[in-house]
């Protein structure tokens, strides 16, 4: 997932834990089509996300990014019609069931929240993959 490129990315998004947010940018685009005002408003960052992401990052120390994420894309899932998702994921070629469609598109919001939570100084992660010996794919 990781590897920023030269590609879209939504605000205080770098990235390097997403590499590609065309997915989500085509879901923005299907709502937007479909004139879904509300589906459109429910796959963006909201402040009650972002309050989240502190309380779960304050309390813990140390966590891997994997798990992180992983608790964070319930939050998601809620908030993604899969029939926008599929229908999103179609418009770049791919063919993928809803279900798979919805997971896929939380994952990414998931993603850009935690992004966007180190641009805001709320974690830091480390960064192996950038040549940093700091045991593993963790955030404090």
């Amino acid at each position: 997932m990781a590897g920023g490129g030269g590609r879209r990315k939504p605000p205080f998004a770098s990235g390097e834990i997403a590499g590609d947010y065309e997915p989500l940018f085509a879901y923005w685009e299907e709502a937007k089509s479909l004139g879904d005002e509300e589906a459109l408003e429910r796959a963006t960052l909201s402040r009650e996300d972002f309050d989240e992401l502190e309380r779960m990052v304050s309390g813990s120390g140390r966590m891997r990014l994997t798990d992180l994420l992983e608790e964070l894309r319930p939050r998601f899932e809620g908030r993604v019609d899969p029939g926008i998702a599929a229908k999103a994921y179609e418009r770049m070629g791919i063919r993928v069931g809803p279900a798979e469609a919805k997971r896929m598109i939380a994952e990414l919001l998931a993603a850009w929240l935690v992004e966007a939570g180190e641009y805001w100084g709320m974690l830091r992660l480390s960064k192996p993959w950038r040549g940093r010996q700091t045991g593993g794919d963790e955030q404090s």
